[in-house]
């Protein structure tokens, strides 16, 4: 998070520098506003309710450890006579890092989701920055002096101990998420698995209703004012993962900069006052044909009908199923804003036909048919019925739940075995676009095909083998699946697309890896396959533009006693500090983590980059480089500093 933004201002007290040399001390009286306002603090954030998914964790534990100061506080509060300068100290420096900690839980309630996990190394180092300062303002506090009563006592010094103990940490969702974003600014080609990483993106950041991308639109809005053109580059990745989002439920684009709710068919007279229940509420522009869903919302009909067909069975606004998917004309309404539109002169836009009842009506009936002729005692009928239901599975969700619901799945199942390697590629292609929807994971997965779809990436075609990685990768985000895949001999094809690929092959064989490796046992399974000399191979084509996939997942393997015994060696070190000198911003910030994990088990390999010259290149990224190298950098500086101490 950069520190313009994050930055939390919290102010001085006047007498702190005339209590600290012992000069003063307060009378209860004095001392009151003081306790009040720490009370206050605490009240307030415990009263915040819930936070963003991805710091929830982090920001209920702040708050657990804080409500354990209110019994102190309240003890103090209770005194009678004056309270210690010690006890004074200590007060003045809750009150300080209280302030920093309620804006940071604010921040994680209120703030952009999409922001807080591009910089989340950055937020729980603020997090552990406020542990650090919570422990340091209790050091010294005169308990016995106030005689607080023995409880209080240890309770308060057990929260010092935990504050102590606690230690930075990378969840495994954080890196998979991580991960997630780099394959999305990365991948060129758009196949359905990149559909998929946005819809699990969207899912872990509770960002796939309207109401809530509305509501994460503002906040993004909010940041790139704060921001003021700083940092343009992360600012402009995170408008353009909105906009994703944004368009997966049927949202128009936005850059962030426009007031909301600004229909454009009124652009050119904003001062004209719109009703609002004449503004549909997902593209938030004037309606010309309003319809009524089952919950008794309306909507704009174009607009709900994209949300339908996006395989949405919720109310947008009020998130409660829809009974049925029926569309009811609203004709008051629409007279209303009729009437409306003649009074103000102003034009409604073109009303937008649709006959996507009927056309479903009709796919589903083919569908039904194409199901039926997989199983066709004819070659020729069996390839184009496959060929078919593979194109209809990449056209939208509604073709891949009428295919999964008809039981198209077991008879593509069947064909995966089939002897002709033209129905192999067509079968694996469609289990790849089915795989997209959450419960055809699971189904696809139960109904045993994944022996199948190793053996086609082992066997098949180019194409074939291309697209099982990519369909082992889709599947592979349920987590039981990782494992299933693992234990079924999945790792070592994926190693040898890995190192005999072509460009579009190593890229999806590098994200199944990954997403494989998130499980430990995987770990050692894909080293014992020889994973690393093909990563360090695409470590050193810099045009396969790879560099960060393969960092990653050695990132990853590093965590594993075998990875760091396989990875441990001096010409490994001397690469990573060759990106450290001369890679992209990026390339140093992974080869940075890479080296400081290595190291943090080892200190012999921080003597190994030492030879090869990394200081002066962590000395000028620790001042220079992105806000996350940096944070890499100085941990790598103290660790140096710690090691030469020893």
């Amino acid at each position: 998070m950069e520190e313009e933004t994050v930055r939390i201002a919290c102010g001085e007290e006047a007498s702190v520098e005339q209590i600290q040399k012992g000069e003063v001390s307060e009378t209860q009286e004095e001392a009151n506003p003081t306790i009040r306002e720490l009370i206050d603090v605490v009240e307030s954030v415990t009263g915040l309710g819930d936070f963003r998914k991805t710091l929830r964790k982090e920001c209920f534990n702040l708050i657990r450890r804080m409500k354990l100061l209110l019994p102190l506080l309240e003890e103090i509060q209770d005194l009678e006579g004056p309270i210690p300068v010690d006890a004074v100290k200590c007060l003045s420096s809750l009150k300080k890092v209280s302030a920093c900690a309620k804006k940071m839980l604010e921040c994680c309630h209120d703030g952009s989701k999409i922001y807080l996990v591009m910089e989340s190394e950055a937020v729980m180092a603020i997090f552990h920055g406020i542990y650090d300062r919570l422990c340091q303002a209790l050091e010294g506090m005169p308990y016995d002096e106030m005689e607080i009563s023995d409880e209080v006592k240890d309770q308060v010094e057990f929260m010092r101990v935990q504050l102590k103990k606690a230690k930075k940490r990378t969840d495994t969702q954080d890196i998979e998420l991580a991960m997630d974003v780099m394959v999305i600014f990365s991948k060129q080609d758009d196949r359905n698995a990149d559909i998929a990483i946005l819809e699990r993106l969207a899912k872990k950041l509770e960002l796939h209703s309207v109401p809530d991308l509305e509501t994460e639109t503002e906040a993004v809005r909010k940041l790139r004012i704060q921001r003021a053109g700083q940092s343009s580059e992360s600012t402009e990745h995170i408008i353009d993962l909105l906009n994703q989002f944004r368009q997966i439920v049927g949202l128009e684009k936005t850059d962030c900069l426009e007031d909301p709710v600004v229909p454009k068919t009124l652009q050119k007279c904003p001062s004209l006052q719109i009703p609002g229940e004449f503004l549909c509420p997902i593209s938030l522009e004037i309606m010309s044909d309003p319809v009524i869903v089952a919950t008794g919302q309306t909507y704009e009909r174009s607009s709900i009908q994209i949300w339908i067909d996006s395989n949405h069975r919720t109310c947008p606004i009020t998130r409660l199923p829809l009974a049925h998917l029926s569309l009811a004309s609203n004709y008051a309404l629409r007279n209303l804003i009729q009437q409306w539109c003649e009074k103000n002169n102003v034009q409604l836009p073109e009303k937008k036909t649709t006959s996507s009842s009927e056309s479903s009506v009709v796919q589903e009936e083919e569908i039904s048919w194409l199901v039926q002729n997989l199983s066709s005692s004819q070659l020729e009928v069996q390839r184009k019925s496959v060929r078919k239901i593979r194109m209809l599975s990449k056209e939208n969700p509604d073709n891949r739940i009428a295919i999964a619901t008809k039981g198209g799945i077991p008879p593509l199942i069947h064909l995966l075995s089939y002897p002709d390697s033209k129905i192999k590629e067509h079968t694996v292609t469609a289990l790849l676009n089915l795989s997209i929807e959450e419960e055809n994971k699971k189904i696809i997965a139960k109904q045993g095909a994944i022996p199948a779809i190793v053996d086609i990436l082992q066997n098949g075609t180019q194409e074939a083998r291309e697209n099982s990685a990519a369909a082992l990768f889709s599947l592979s985000m349920v987590d039981e699946n990782k494992v299933l895949i693992g234990s079924l001999n999945g790792i070592p094809p994926l190693v040898e697309l890995l190192t005999n690929g072509t460009i579009r092959g190593k890229k999806d064989a590098a994200t199944a890896l990954f997403n494989l490796s998130l499980n430990n046992m995987n770990k050692a399974t894909a080293i014992e396959a020889g994973i690393v000399p093909p990563l360090l191979n695409v470590l050193g084509d810099r045009n396969l533009g790879m560099v960060d996939e393969a960092l990653s997942i050695f990132l990853l393997l590093v965590t594993h006693p075998l990875g760091r015994s396989a990875t441990g060696k001096l010409s490994f070190i001397e690469t990573l500090v060759q990106f450290i000198r001369e890679g992209t911003p990026k390339n140093k910030e992974c080869a940075l983590s890479v080296l400081l994990e290595l190291s943090l088990s080892n200190s012999s390999f921080v003597l190994a980059a030492l030879q090869f010259g990394v200081y002066e290149h962590l000395i000028e990224i620790s001042r220079t480089g992105t806000n996350r190298a940096q944070r890499k950098a100085n941990s790598l500086l103290q660790h140096m500093s710690n090691c030469e101490q020893v």
